[in-house]
């Protein structure tokens, strides 16, 4: 597992591929790659983290797990590949950015322009079942996500951490430091994105914060359809 991973997160977590719990994580995953139809494909398990490394981060988006559908999975939270109908929440998602800051709807579900650019599209837990939500839940990868949060929060240079929703908002006790900043809104689900996920701007806040602390604001706006 630990040579997936491409940049500075492996000297970052390093130490966590030599953890118990972890080391019965690759052995649940070795089973389940083997015997079920699993996603992402392993090659992406680390993907958010191979696309933005630590430097780089200037924004995290949590997600929950991967979409279950086929062909869906990029190994990025809300991020689904370029040739798949858009699920609920990531067109939520595009609905708020045209309202938050005015870029166009595109063409496309791919998130990659926003991991390249800063936006860390980090899942809670990292691989799931073809066609059952959370059934990777519980074996390990939150420990990891925790981590992640943990390392992240003793970067010195300031970090937005979007958080949408109950589960991803459970992290945020792991976000400590007063450099950074905490954006929470409802989860962009189509079960609760009126209840508060509209209207929340949280594209420009972040842009706003980057900017005040003298980062590079981040391009939110995607290739338009």
């Amino acid at each position: 597992m630990k040579n997936l991973l491409e940049n500075d997160w492996s000297r970052v977590l390093n130490d966590q591929f030599e953890q118990p719990y972890f080391k019965q994580l690759t052995q649940f995953l070795h089973e389940q790659y083997n015997e079920e139809t699993i996603f992402p494909s392993q090659e992406h398990i680390f993907e958010a983290l191979n696309k933005t490394p630590y430097g780089a981060v200037k924004a995290v988006i949590l997600g929950q797990d991967p979409y279950h559908g086929e062909g869906q999975a990029q190994g990025l939270s809300f991020s689904v590949q370029p040739d798949v109908k858009l699920p609920p929440s990531l067109r939520n998602i595009f609905i708020e950015l045209q309202e938050d800051i005015g870029c166009e709807p595109p063409a496309n579900g791919s998130l990659l322009k926003w991991a390249y650019e800063g936006v860390l599209l980090l899942n809670t837990v990292l691989t799931v079942k073809k066609g059952v939500a959370n059934s990777h839940k519980g074996q390990g990868w939150e420990q990891f996500s925790d981590e992640i949060i943990k390392q992240l929060n003793k970067r010195e240079q300031p970090i937005v951490f979007i958080l949408w929703g109950k589960h991803a908002g459970e992290k945020k006790q792991f976000i400590t430091s007063s450099q950074h900043l905490i954006i929470e809104s409802p989860h962009p689900s189509p079960f609760s994105a009126r209840k508060g996920f509209y209207g929340s701007k949280p594209f420009s806040k972040t842009n706003d914060y980057l900017k005040q602390c003298k980062v590079k604001e981040i391009d939110w706006c995607l290739d338009e359809s």
